[in-house]
């Protein structure tokens, strides 16, 4: 007995000595001219800059879906435009989401719960809510609920694009809840100056657009969202001033457009939008596109998709148009939501029976204010917005409001590519040399570190979902 208190007694003095060198690691460790506690305001600015420059950036806008919706075309390097990617290719949507956007946002609703600041969970709830939509819109299946917890999840399970959708739309119901603007301020918002009235418009909306992603699958709870936002008395988006957006600076804050063309001259317009403006007579075209380096008889040329790199560069690099100097600004936006998209969703939702508003009525509503957001009023505005090729057609509401909202969404490459999934229009041809057997893509494909890193789930998504490929319809994409 004495012989096992004693090693009792050492065992544990061992154990102390232990626990103390350890503590006393971590704190030499420190730096005692850092905060040990990340600041709220300071990861608001930081995560929604890492995300809107992935957004807008080259790998999931300028090289996948700005090409896959035909808004813009490669001229040299060709291979995106024919659908040529490897499994690296669509990385940094991931990487990004999850370790920088994700992580950061979480962390941002601890300290809001920490802080018994309710508005900077809400924000915080309603950015994380756009992070995963725009994942699981280009992927699919994607981790979820095990993503929130990564040291005790290392391999995350994937859950159903469904479930995910879902889940979202509960959290935007609870940042709905959190968002106060009468209750504590927060800083560091630089989408709306901290403007928490501002937030709520932009959780019903996104709360709108997630609904619309379900309604071919489920009509009835994508209902019953419009009609808890209704019942809670919420708004959306109501106008061009409330246009959820992430506005750049000059460099080294520019928007990643025009730092990209300041040093490379890879795209240009897509022939496919050129030619549906000019048949529109769209007084969008001079905003959209450049006029040509060289006099041509068009002044706007664009340039067909997924052509060799011959053919391309044989067409003339002086001789087609780039995207419009808008864009190419450097303090050119990156939108997240526009009012235009609003309008568009409310008239769909009306035409669909879920509401009791005139679908007519907010279609023009949403042409107006796509022409208003690039100061294109008046007469103008009017004239064009009455044509009888933009005109309304209620017998085809997915025709009319898909070919106008991807005119309206020009420049939102991932959202535009979500939408024109969903709503089958325009109906767009697939790239000239193609490799994908008179197809375009549907999704992303999986990052390749997911199948070394967290192969077991990987698996698990794609025996749910389908071949890891670019041509496997998702969930929401029913026909």
């Amino acid at each position: 007995m004495k012989l096992k208190y004693t090693s009792l007694l050492l065992s544990g003095a061992f154990l102390l000595s232990v626990t103390s060198c350890k503590k006393t690691l971590v704190d030499i460790n420190q730096n005692p001219n850092a905060a040990q506690v990340a600041q709220p305001d300071y990861l608001l600015t930081a995560a929604t800059k890492t995300t809107a420059d992935t957004y807008w950036g080259t790998a999931n806008n300028m090289d996948a879906s700005l090409l896959f919706v035909q808004y813009w075309s490669k001229i040299q390097y060709t291979d995106p435009d024919r659908y040529i990617y490897t499994n690296s290719a669509f990385q940094e949507l991931w990487t990004v989401g999850y370790s920088k956007s994700i992580v950061n946002l979480n962390q941002i609703i601890k300290l809001g719960d920490a802080q018994a600041n309710t508005n900077y969970k809400g924000v915080a709830l309603v950015l994380r809510s756009w992070v995963f939509s725009l994942l699981t819109d280009a992927y699919g299946n994607v981790p979820y609920k095990q993503s929130a917890n990564i040291d005790q999840y290392l391999t995350p399970a994937y859950d159903t694009q469904k479930d995910v959708y879902y889940a979202l739309l509960d959290d935007l119901k609870a940042a709905q809840t959190a968002l106060d603007p009468a209750g504590k301020a927060i800083l560091g918002d630089v989408i709306y100056g901290n403007d928490i009235a501002k937030w709520k418009k932009f959780a019903n909306s996104l709360r709108l657009r997630i609904a619309l992603r379900i309604a071919d699958r489920d009509a009835a709870k994508a209902k019953q969202v419009l009609d808890d936002i209704k019942a809670e008395g919420g708004a959306y988006i109501s106008s061009n001033s409330d246009i959820a957006q992430f506005v750049y600076y000059n460099s080294p804050n520019q928007n990643p457009i025009s730092n990209l063309f300041d040093t490379r001259d890879d795209y240009r317009i897509s022939k496919t939008i050129v030619d549906k403006l000019f048949a529109l007579n769209d007084p969008r075209l001079p905003v959209y596109a450049s006029k040509t380096k060289d006099a041509t008889p068009q002044t706007y040329v664009g340039l067909p998709n997924g052509l060799l790199v011959g053919d391309a560069s044989s067409i003339g690099f002086t001789k087609t148009s780039k995207p419009g100097t808008y864009f190419l600004a450097p303090n050119a936006p990156a939108v997240i939501i526009s009012y235009a998209e609003v309008l568009f969703d409310r008239a769909e939702a009306a035409a669909r029976g879920f509401t009791t508003e005139n679908a007519a009525d907010l279609y023009k509503q949403a042409i107006l204010a796509s022409l208003a957001q690039y100061s294109i009023t008046g007469g103008i505005a009017s004239s064009y917005a009455d044509q009888p090729a933009v005109q309304y057609d209620a017998s085809n509401y997915k025709k009319s409001i898909g070919e106008q909202k991807w005119i309206a969404l020009f420049g939102q490459g991932l959202e535009a590519f979500a939408e024109w999934r969903r709503l089958d229009y325009p109906q767009l041809q697939p790239a000239v040399a193609g490799t994908l057997n008179g197809k375009i893509p549907v999704r992303f494909i999986y990052p390749g570190t997911e199948q070394s890193l967290n192969g077991a789930s990987y698996k698990a998504a794609v025996a749910n979902q389908g071949s890891d490929v670019l041509t496997t319809k998702l969930w929401f994409d029913v026909n």
